[in-house]
């Protein structure tokens, strides 16, 4: 029988991200990611069935995040707080260039549409392979493919865009 401490609460970080990036703010991500867990244990009994219990804990917090949005109608949110420079960046003109590239992809992000900006999160900052992503977000392998796609291209093409900004 899973732990709830041991399996589920380590997950809770992983859940806030992907909460974060549906709801883009951090209050409302709170409570999605608290609603999940509430969720979670209210089915502690029978999380012993569950084949993938993170693949569930994320499909239920990325389900609560989209009802949430739906709700509340969210605006959006800087993702800048959050946003870290690797230590081994000497030149602080280098640091600034980082962290600047890195809000600007953030906002670009942002801007995606949900299934995109959701399918790259679950890819490219939780790392998960194409078929736990169909399982999460219910879809097929193909079209996580084509949204991961469209995302990178939509993004790669913003930044192409920006005058002055990279260069």
């Amino acid at each position: 029988m899973p732990s709830f401490r041991n399996d589920i609460l380590p997950l809770k970080d992983k859940l806030f991200r992907l909460a974060l990036r549906i709801t883009m703010q951090r209050e409302d991500a709170e409570d999605v990611v608290q609603e999940t867990m509430i969720k979670l244990w209210s089915q502690r009994e029978t999380l012993d069935r569950i084949d993938n219990l993170e693949a569930f804990a994320i499909t239920v917090c990325r389900n609560k995040a989209l009802d949430h949005v739906k709700r509340t109608a969210a605006g959006t949110l800087s993702l800048d707080e959050g946003v870290s420079i690797s230590e081994g960046s000497v030149n602080p003109y280098e640091s600034i260039y980082a962290q600047e590239s890195l809000r600007h992809i953030n906002a670009l992000m942002l801007q995606l549409p949900e299934k995109q900006r959701t399918c790259m999160h679950l890819r490219d900052f939780e790392g998960k392979n194409y078929r736990e992503i169909a399982d999460i977000m219910q879809i097929t392998e193909d079209q996580v493919k084509i949204n991961i796609f469209r995302a990178r291209k939509t993004i790669r093409e913003a930044v192409g865009r920006s005058d002055g900004f990279y260069g």
